[in-house]
């Protein structure tokens, strides 16, 4: 019989630990990032864009992809947008948008 795939629970401290804490400004780590790829073979998955970047450059698209992106996750959960403590407010500061 074969064995069914474990779920892997979203953790942010011990063993598996891939994901921020929420007053950290939430999001995957580094060490998660490289995890996940080793998992899922070409996979392009990357950290915040959180420093300096020159406009236009890849990075600054991927922040302005994201702020856009996260945007809509604001309409979509308004309590959360409404809160500065959640994870999708924390992780918006932390990419500065």
């Amino acid at each position: 019989m074969p064995r069914k795939k474990e779920k892997s629970i979203r953790r942010t401290t011990g063993k598996g630990g891939n994901y921020r804490p929420t007053k950290a400004g939430a999001g995957m780590t580094k060490k998660g990032v490289a995890a996940y790829r080793r998992k899922n073979p070409g996979s392009k998955l990357k950290t915040a864009v959180t420093g300096k970047v020159k406009k236009g450059s890849k990075a600054a698209k991927r922040r302005k992809s994201y702020c856009a992106r996260s945007a809509g996750q604001m309409k979509k959960f308004p309590k959360a947008a409404k809160n500065p403590n959640s994870r999708l407010r924390q992780a918006r500061r932390r990419w500065k948008c």
